[in-house]
């Protein structure tokens, strides 16, 4: 802690170089030359770090590497690298927010058709992939593959993916609202959505034997 008062006291500055902190207690500014890690638990609705706490130094890395994009959801990392935003009109995800609560059933005329079931969970919609479609009776059993977490303005999505894009197809939407649930944990979801179409109970139950991203999703008894 010393030697790190001694360096602040080396790079001290008389004006501010972050504009727009509101602060009740004086600050002392210092030049931007030193860049710290900083654990979080989650990211708030409107961008900002919930319950961060100090890591370490990171002397590998320049000043110039730390941007807002870091602590954007990473989830969307995969979502990104399949997509080219300047030939496809799927959205990017930079601004959108949600009130935790989102489903969407989006129709999906791709290679072969199918429905995407999504739902927003930590900041993005939680996704898979239904190609029966989803079960409107208590009993009957889909296979649901889980694919990568979509931005959270994707709930509003409807259009052409071009020929040549990844998923490329027309994509409308089935039905949407907005849903509880009472168990979400690494092996069942259990949710109740709340749209035009969908209502009651439905369960996610991970189908183990099938693979790491096959699941089973079922309407159950009321």
């Amino acid at each position: 802690m010393q030697d790190l008062r001694n360096r602040f006291r080396e790079i001290e500055m008389n004006e501010e170089t972050l504009h727009g902190v509101d602060a009740r207690e004086k600050i002392t500014w210092i030049k931007p030359e030193i860049v710290c890690e900083v654990l979080y638990q989650s990211l708030t609705k409107d961008g900002k770090l919930r319950m961060p706490r100090f890591s370490r130094l990171r002397t590998d890395k320049p000043t110039n590497e730390c941007t807002i994009d870091q602590v954007k959801p990473t989830h969307l990392q995969e979502y990104e690298s399949k997509r080219d935003f300047k030939v496809s009109p799927e959205p990017k995800g930079d601004d959108a927010k949600g009130d935790g609560r989102i489903f969407v059933v989006q129709e999906h005329h791709a290679r072969r058709l199918h429905y995407d079931l999504r739902l927003e969970k930590d900041g993005v919609l939680k996704s898979w992939a239904v190609p029966k479609g989803l079960p409107m009776n208590p009993g009957e059993k889909r296979l649901a593959i889980e694919v990568e977490d979509h931005p959270l303005d994707y709930s509003n999505f409807e259009g052409t993916i071009p020929s040549g894009q990844y998923g490329a197809g027309t994509v409308k939407i089935w039905d949407r609202g907005t849903y509880e649930f009472k168990v979400w944990n690494d092996d069942m979801i259990e949710f109740m959505p709340k749209g035009q179409t969908l209502e009651g109970r439905y369960i996610l139950a991970r189908f183990k034997k099938a693979g790491k991203k096959q699941w089973l999703l079922f309407k159950a008894k009321s």
